[in-house]
């Protein structure tokens, strides 16, 4: 059976040596520049700043992963999913049944939120459960648990944007199911540093559900708590390739957990590891092959992240340090209408998460979309 498996991976292109070894030098990206990847867009005079999407992605193993295999879509392909699993588990240092596959990191932050409402996973929560989350962050997720009946507790960030840990720690109660953790926090850019998260993890109660979300943690060098799922069986982690592997659009994302609590998000998948398009499968499998274009667009960020920090100060705009392909900065001493000057300019940016303070946030583009914004803030 796996020797028969391995034998149809390899046959269309997804061998465990790779993809498509014998050509991997024509295809192996090159350094990310402003020209080299096209990006579809609805409206070309458009800058899209708004939703933390890669704008140099897909990598070009992913793109070719898609182009060889598109004929294949008329099948269900499931041995695939087992490929991208156990690729996953190897390079999170974890084994294949610690793995689950969602569509993308949203559902599989919908699963824990359901999972969170049942005790045991099986019999709705009592009245006056409840869930713990820093404010801001991103909850955008959570309407599911407000719709099944949890108390949503906000815990202020710090007065440097930072996630308080401590005061999150102070809110938990007997009746707390949940509390999450985005490291680093969507949309302040902030981030809990390693060994400060991993005592926060281990003062929470075994029987509250600790989500810890790391959509953004490939724009850091910090390391996963991925090892911590076995001893901590609390322990949720939401991870995507949406972000720097550039296949928002895919829909791809996984959750690593010890065994038992990826079995009981498992049975609430109506087909378990299947929600995710074979190409999407294929895709992924693709850019974790594709270290240098993870590199590349690490690089770039940081190199136009700085230039938009630097020119956002000159405008008299406080911004926070950011460990993520995004910004949040003040429009407090900004004299214009901005959201008016980013219209006028064709440009979609994000909202208003702090009143006080007019605190928004900005995604990073490429250099040349960034001079752009600037201008038009000018």
């Amino acid at each position: 059976m796996e020797a028969g498996r391995r034998l149809w991976l390899k046959k269309i292109g997804i061998g465990m040596a790779g993809i498509g070894l014998a050509n991997f030098n024509s295809f192996a990206s090159p350094l990310v520049s402003e020209n080299s990847m096209d990006r579809f867009e609805t409206d070309a005079e458009f800058i899209f700043l708004r939703s933390n999407e890669n704008p140099y992605g897909p990598s070009p193993l992913a793109r070719k992963a898609f182009a060889d295999n598109v004929n294949i879509s008329n099948r269900y392909h499931w041995d695939v999913a087992e490929q991208l699993i156990a690729d996953l588990a190897k390079k999170n240092s974890v084994k294949d049944e610690n793995i689950l596959l969602g569509a993308g990191s949203t559902e599989i932050l919908d699963l824990v939120a359901k999972y969170a409402s049942l005790d045991k996973g099986r019999e709705p929560k009592v009245t006056g459960a409840n869930y713990v989350i820093a404010d801001p962050s991103y909850d955008y997720w959570t309407v599911t648990l407000d719709n099944l009946g949890l108390t949503k507790n906000k815990v202020p960030l710090t007065t440097d944007k930072k996630i308080n840990l401590q005061a999150m720690l102070e809110t938990v109660n007997q009746d707390t199911k949940l509390v999450y953790i985005c490291n680093p926090n969507n949309p302040t850019g902030t981030i809990c540093e390693r060994e400060a998260l991993a005592g926060f993890v281990t003062r929470i109660p075994q029987n509250t559900i600790i989500l810890i979300d790391e959509a953004y943690l490939d724009f850091t060098q910090q390391q996963s708590l991925s090892n911590m799922v076995n001893d901590h069986k609390n322990i949720i982690i939401a991870k995507t390739f949406s972000k720097i592997y550039g296949l928002a659009g895919a829909r791809i994302g996984y959750a690593i957990g010890n065994k038992a609590i990826i079995d009981d998000l498992a049975n609430l998948q109506s087909n378990t590891n299947n929600s995710v398009s074979v190409l999407s499968k294929l895709a992924a499998i693709a850019s974790l092959k594709d270290d240098k274009f993870v590199s590349d667009c690490y690089l770039l960020n940081e190199n136009v992240r700085q230039y938009t920090i630097s020119e956002l100060r000159k405008l008299d705009c406080e911004c926070i340090s950011s460990n993520t392909n995004f910004i949040y900065f003040s429009l407090a001493k900004y004299h214009k209408d901005y959201f008016r000057q980013l219209e006028d300019h064709h440009i979609e940016g994000g909202r208003i998460y702090e009143e006080q303070g007019k605190w928004t946030r900005i995604t990073i583009g490429k250099m040349d979309e960034m001079k752009a914004f600037i201008k038009a803030m000018q």
